[in-house]
């Protein structure tokens, strides 16, 4: 794809957020031919010493795009900040390329998604593991039609956020500006659980506090039991309170005409399977997740959600995830928050 790209103009990106996340979109950036680097922006002046050698840096989004127009901005600020900040850069003319979670409700995907339809201009969503090799092969499997109806599916996210990790930025913990684990830690997971089975219908779950009531306003682990849409059976469970490091990241299915576990620490592994017919091919792949330092996250496929928006706005082709999928995503986060008692 990206030979196709040669004699094209670079599509032309500029990050705001500067953060963890935003450092890797820049090297996912400045990796890939077929785009270019332009400008950071980010409150923080410190971190002008990390951002790229010869790219400009600013201290807003505002002055940015006052100087620069950049095709795409990719938004990788606090989650409170995407739903401002991609309406600004839909305003003045460029794409946006929208961290998880695509806002903190649906009502500010909506606005999102309305000031796009105004000023004809894109919504990329960034779900990155949907790329993970299991989820692709498990995802083909269910279009496929080979697994049949799906009965049960169960997702289990045990990871670890300690203290010094909240204490690395203001906003994390705050409900306001954080919104809670479904949407900082395990959207993904929501994600994937959307993107392979579907949107979800009843919810009853329940959520607690257990290890980090002096550094979060919300709580740090929950249990779901869900009726999805298609009919079949939800459980969901999640944890940060997982002791000393993340231990698990996984979604099981079990269908009329096969089984099958996609696994590891960050669905990075098919760990078993039972299929009527040939079974897919074993899949382990190694320390791919997105490592910060004070903690671990998903898997690292932000090169190919970078190649996505190139091939969509070079060649036409499809989004991965669309700003509808984003804002179905948020809504069943809302879903999972309203069916939930705490304590």
């Amino acid at each position: 794809m990206q030979s196709k790209d040669q004699d094209l103009k670079p599509v032309s990106f500029a990050i705001v957020g500067y953060g963890n996340i935003g450092s890797r979109h820049a090297g996912h950036i400045l990796n890939n031919p077929a785009a270019e680097l332009i400008a950071v922006a980010d409150i923080d002046e410190n971190k002008k010493a990390a951002a790229p050698a010869g790219i400009p840096f600013y201290s807003s989004l505002e002055a940015l795009l006052a100087a620069h127009q950049p095709d795409v901005i990719s938004v990788c600020t606090p989650n409170h900040l995407h739903e401002p900040q991609t309406i600004y850069a839909l305003s003045k003319g460029s794409h946006a390329l929208v961290e998880k979670p695509m806002a903190l409700s649906t009502a500010e995907c909506d606005a999102m998604m309305a000031a796009a339809d105004t000023f004809n201009r894109k919504i990329f969503a960034v779900k990155q593991n949907r790329y993970n090799p299991p989820v692709a092969a498990v995802k083909e499997l269910i279009e496929s039609g080979r697994l049949g109806k799906v009965y049960l599916v169960e997702v289990n996210c045990f990871w670890n956020r300690n203290d010094a990790y909240y204490a690395s930025s203001a906003w994390r913990g705050k409900k306001a500006t954080d919104g809670g684990c479904l949407f900082t830690q395990f959207s993904h997971f929501v994600d994937i659980l959307y993107y392979l089975n579907g949107g979800i219908g009843e919810v009853n779950g329940r959520i607690q506090n257990f290890a980090h009531s002096h550094n979060t306003e919300f709580e740090d682990s929950g249990v779901f039991s869900m009726k999805a849409n298609n009919g079949s059976l939800v459980s969901f469970n999640f944890s940060t309170a997982a002791y000393g490091k993340n231990m698990e990241g996984a979604i099981t299915i079990l269908a009329e005409k096969g089984a099958v576990k996609i696994g590891g620490q960050y669905l990075n592994t098919l760990e078993y399977q039972s299929l009527e017919g040939p079974p897919l091919p074993d899949i382990h792949v190694e320390s791919r997740e997105n490592d910060y330092g004070l903690y671990k996250g998903s898997m690292s496929n932000h090169d190919k959600v970078i190649q996505n928006v190139i091939d969509v706005l070079h060649h036409g082709k499809a989004m991965m995830t669309s700003a509808q999928e984003g804002r179905a995503v948020v809504e069943m986060i809302e879903q999972m928050y309203a069916g939930a008692v705490a304590g």
